[in-house]
């Protein structure tokens, strides 16, 4: 039986020569050699494919985080640590990953958009949780807000950035955390 994992990473392939636009759930089931139905046991749609994706990004993330010798970092360094851990969990696909987001937010897919708003949220609070951050009440939600903003703003900037290992992402990422930094939003 095909496992998801093998699913998607056909799909990655298949959707790097391609594009994600013209891939379709057919492609996928005929170049693993399997029906459709194996495909619709793990994504009924398509888009079920670009949620494991950022899913895989996630889980890499979290299994890489905390680590021992992240105890004498500061809360600025861990939480810069933790999204470029994420970042880089799909830099191979960054390209693909722009498409993917495009795809989304074709005017038409309004019900991916709205799900888009609840996947930005859950991978701020693995940001939080993974860099250990603790606000609560009023500096929590203040955090929050102020987290996502950067990770959209970052996010954004990655998926123009095509410097070698990313590296204009990281100066723009740094200096966004040292100037959130000053104003104490990273407890």
């Amino acid at each position: 039986m095909t496992t998801q994992q093998e699913i998607l990473d056909q799909a990655l392939s298949l959707a790097a020569e391609c594009g994600w636009e013209k891939l379709t759930l057919n492609h996928i089931a005929l170049a693993l050699r399997i029906p459709l139905s194996d495909i619709y046991r793990h994504f009924p749609q398509k888009d079920d494919l670009v949620e494991a994706w950022f899913d895989r990004a996630d889980h890499a993330l979290l299994s890489r985080t905390p680590t021992p010798d992240w105890a004498p970092l500061t809360n600025q360094a861990r939480l810069e640590q933790v999204i470029l851990c994420w970042l880089d969990a799909m830099a191979e696909h960054r390209q693909l990953t722009g498409q993917m987001l495009l795809y989304k937010l074709e005017p038409g897919h309004i019900h991916l958009q709205a799900a888009g708003v609840l996947r930005i949220s859950r991978t701020v609070q693995w940001f939080r949780e993974a860099a250990g951050l603790t606000a609560s009440h009023g500096r929590r939600i203040a955090q929050e807000l102020a987290l996502t903003s950067l990770y959209l703003a970052t996010f954004s900037y990655w998926l123009r950035d095509s410097s070698e290992d990313q590296r204009k992402t990281r100066e723009f990422l740094h200096k966004r955390l040292t100037n959130g930094d000053r104003l104490g939003l990273w407890m």
